[in-house]
């Protein structure tokens, strides 16, 4: 029998409480533990810390087949495991693409075998993200992947038919379909958010209306065929306002912001630094402050990283030539804190709640996302809130170093990463 005792965590924020885990299950949550109880424990000593629930990211890519030279499998685990992750949705750009059956139970199996966290791979909507064609959808949720999250993020699937077909396809089996909101003729050429600074600078413009245009197109589709439809790295205020109206009218829609919407500008453009060219690209401050409020309200249910990893050379090149794209894994949490918890938009009990529960819950993930509570499986998270220091990409476990925090100071440390009660982070280094 195995038991881990941690001892005084502030669970969700809150009161110090012991939890004990048997077996990889919480057997126990209290503040009167008796020795006996806890007897042959190993003792985790949390005073001052908080326990979250395992984080859950909806949307990470990890680029295995075909681009193992950016990210693996078990490198981006590893990435997400050091971030307070237990588990993942691996998005379907790879190479091949996950189309197929056999892709998606390639991935989901990778995930299995090097056991980090929990790798649930994420089908893509149309044959090789072309947009052309349906990609088998059934077989992939079929599969022993059960995929239930469509995407061809990376691409917008812009035909509103292909796009209806979907959304009616998944419906049958209650999934979703995780739209890249880009019209694509509205951003051909572009480089950055249209506005004063793409101006000033003479690159082109990506303007808010082509991601806008999108949601607005596809939560009506959604409300027509009466299935699930997911917004992926909303960007805009527009956006938001868009998503409140579908939410108010009934619509079964979610969204998600990444960490760097909520908290990096399209001001940081102005250095020419590719590290910050990212798809949809950094907004404006008004939008940043409209994003941090939606995610506070409900009307942004999630947030999730756009883990989006390149190696060195696509990157440190010229701005037209670099990749889009920015590693999220190892700091999301910290970026977190620092815009929603220490401004006072959320309590730890909502980052709970829009880091693991909802996306679970919106990616129909049995498992993960629970509660802190006697039954439940033991996905935990040990945060040291207190702790600050400079971003170093170095010691990342990510294959990849594509990070926009590069020495900037940033709240909060992951110390403890639990998978159904196994250790894969102590002390904020890798089991």
């Amino acid at each position: 029998m195995s038991k881990i005792l941690i001892r005084g965590a502030k669970v969700l924020g809150g009161a110090p409480q012991d939890v004990l885990i048997t077996d990889g299950t919480i057997t126990a949550v209290g503040t009167d533990l008796t020795v006996s109880s806890a007897e042959g424990a190993e003792v985790v000593e949390a005073a001052g810390k908080i326990l979250l629930p395992g984080l859950v990211d909806l949307h990470t890519h990890l680029r295995e087949p075909g681009r193992e030279d950016s990210e693996t499998v078990l490198t981006g685990t590893r990435a997400a495991a050091a971030g307070g992750y237990t588990a993942v949705f691996a998005m379907a750009n790879t190479f091949p693409v996950a189309d197929t059956a056999g892709v998606v139970e390639q991935v989901y199996r990778l995930g299995r075998e090097h056991g980090y966290c929990d790798v649930q791979p994420i089908g893509a909507v149309t044959v090789g993200l072309e947009g052309k064609k349906l990609a088998e959808l059934g077989a992939m949720h079929e599969s022993a992947a059960g995929v239930t999250v469509f995407s061809d993020d990376g691409k917008c699937v812009d035909d509103a038919v292909i796009m209806r077909r979907a959304l009616e396809y998944v419906k049958a089996f209650g999934g979703v379909v995780a739209q890249h909101a880009q019209e694509p003729r509205l951003t051909e050429g572009a480089q950055m958010n249209e506005g004063v600074v793409s101006a000033e600078l003479g690159l082109g413009g990506w303007p808010a209306v082509a991601e806008e245009s999108i949601i607005a197109r596809d939560v009506l589709l959604a409300e027509h065929v009466g299935s699930r439809v997911h917004i992926c790295h909303l960007s805009t205020a527009g956006s938001v306002e868009i998503v409140r109206w579908a939410k108010s009218r009934g619509i079964d829609v979610t969204a998600e912001v990444t960490p760097h919407h909520l908290l990096l500008t399209d001001e940081l453009v102005r250095s020419y630094n590719p590290v910050y060219k990212v798809n949809p690209p950094l907004r404006t401050e008004r939008d940043v402050m409209a994003l941090r409020e939606a995610l506070a309200d409900g009307t942004i249910d999630i947030v999730a990283t756009d883990h989006a990893p390149h190696p060195h050379e696509d990157k440190d090149c010229e701005w037209a030539a670099a990749a889009m794209g920015m590693v999220g894994l190892e700091t999301a949490l910290s970026v977190v804190q620092q815009t929603m918890v220490e401004t006072g938009l959320l309590d730890w009990a909502g980052v709970a709640d829009r880091m693991s529960a909802a996306p679970a819950r919106i990616g129909r993930l049995a498992g993960q996302g629970r509660p802190v509570s006697v039954g439940e499986p033991a996905n935990l998270t040990l945060v040291d809130s207190a702790y600050r220091g400079e971003v170093d990409p170095a010691g990342f476990a990510s294959r990849s170093r594509n990070t926009p925090y590069e020495g900037r100071e940033l709240p909060g440390r992951v110390t403890h990463t639990f998978l159904r009660g196994r250790a894969t982070v102590v002390d904020g280094k890798l089991a």
